[in-house]
């Protein structure tokens, strides 16, 4: 007999898109959930998974929709590229594999009004941050090292090709 698998060695792949959102002044939008391990607090960008036969460029757009109310965006450049990670959720483990894309936008009021209801259950805020205020945090940031990220971007423009990152 073939013994059930743990959790752990179940893992279904989850392809995502993530938006490094931008205002003409180089703040960039973040969303926070609280982690109830430790009562950290983590901000991470807009964005999500993939839905079946979507482009990592038609998820970014999905998202930003849902999350900000934002449509008709000009979706710039993949800039970044997540190294995978694994998370559990309802006894599943996942691969997460991440593309950022560029977007900038004039400043805008965040409409949150079509969260589904896994984000209006984890997501506990959002605000536009500047590069001097994510050096100054001590809260968790994703993908790590944002702040020197976000800094080389707003300096250096779109790398020519995607930058590996963690988280």
């Amino acid at each position: 007999m073939v013994p059930t698998p743990t959790p752990e060695e179940i893992v279904a792949h989850r392809p995502s898109a993530r938006v490094v959102l931008l205002d003409e002044s180089g703040r960039l939008l973040l969303f926070s959930a609280r982690d109830h391990k430790d009562d950290s607090m983590r901000w991470f960008t807009a964005g999500g998974g993939l839905e079946s036969g979507e482009s990592y460029e038609q998820a970014a757009l999905r998202e930003l929709r849902e999350e900000t109310g934002l449509v008709d965006v000009d979706l710039g450049p993949q800039i970044w590229q997540g190294r995978p990670w694994r998370t559990v959720r309802e006894g599943v483990t996942y691969e997460v594999t991440q593309r950022y894309f560029l977007a900038r936008v004039p400043a805008f009021e965040v409409d949150t009004s079509a969260f589904q209801e896994v984000e209006k259950a984890a997501i506990t805020g959002y605000r536009w941050w500047s590069v001097e205020e994510l050096e100054k945090t001590s809260d968790l940031l994703r993908p790590a090292g944002l702040p020197a990220l976000l800094k080389a971007l707003l300096t250096d423009g779109p790398p020519s090709e995607p930058v590996l990152v963690d988280g």
